[in-house]
């Protein structure tokens, strides 16, 4: 067994989000010396599921003992719909981890450093269409290049989002925004008070797309409407608590027990 080659492996399955639970598996399989072979992987995020099978060969040079990565293959299954396939390739330098696969299937974009086929590095938006597949089922990858035109922090500026007045909080945000989560933020309200949300990157049409709480996406009569009841929950929540009488309902009460 190349010992060198296999630490090379197990950094590439490291870094491509699967950790180091597989590393015994892989020595093993790599002691054995067959063609091919895979190995399975499960994760869980929230209350989605992710399964992978990692796929590897072996190089088809003569006497070579050297084995490579080459895709994985992601099943995401949600709670109440359909599962879905995808097949993602091991790229020098540009891989797709399986965290940002799984943003990529619930339709968000991931920013990333890719590489062309000349070795060139490029930064692009990169979401997948929905409604195109090739002959094997995958579904294609739409890419927005630099010259797009989208920029991620004029974006967010058109919203009061709190986490943008304090540098270490916006760049935190953009980090995880770039990475494809739906990323937590407080909308501050010009009458005051505040509203949790969750917001994505939409490079498509050069904005971010915000979530209410149970991750339904928010449109602007949607954002009035719970901006008014978050005014009357906290206006509610600064009344006076126990006897709800008024001043007036009291002395006209008193009154009456007088001349009984």
């Amino acid at each position: 067994m190349n010992e060198e080659n296999l630490k090379y492996l197990q950094n590439q399955v490291f870094y491509t989000g699967f950790g180091d639970t597989l590393d015994g598996a892989l020595k093993e399989k790599l002691e054995q010396q067959p063609e091919t072979f895979s190995l399975e992987y499960r994760t869980e995020y929230g209350k989605d599921k992710m399964e992978a099978e990692l796929n590897f060969s072996k190089s088809k040079k003569q006497d070579s003992d050297m084995y490579f990565f080459n895709s994985y293959r992601a099943t995401l299954k949600r709670e109440g719909d359909s599962e879905m396939a995808q097949r993602f390739y091991i790229n020098k330098g540009s891989n797709i981890t399986l965290k940002e696969a799984y943003n990529l299937m619930c339709g968000r974009a991931v920013n990333k450093t890719l590489m062309n086929k000349e070795g060139e590095l490029y930064n692009a938006w990169v979401q997948m269409n929905f409604k195109q597949a090739d002959e094997h089922g995958n579904h294609k990858l739409k890419h927005f290049h630099e010259n797009y035109g989208y920029d991620l922090g004029a974006a967010l500026s058109k919203h009061p989002i709190k986490e943008l007045e304090r540098q270490e909080y916006k760049d935190n945000l953009m980090e995880s925004l770039k990475k494809g989560n739906a990323a937590s933020a407080t909308l501050a309200r010009d009458e005051g008070g505040e509203q949790k949300v969750y917001v994505a990157a939409n490079p498509k049409f050069k904005s971010v797309t915000l979530y209410d709480t149970n991750m339904q996406r928010m449109g602007r009569m949607q954002r009035e409407k719970q901006a008014k009841e978050t005014k009357q929950t906290q206006k509610e929540s600064q009344s006076p608590q126990g006897d709800d009488e008024s001043p007036s309902t009291k002395k006209k009460t008193r009154r009456k027990a007088k001349v009984v």
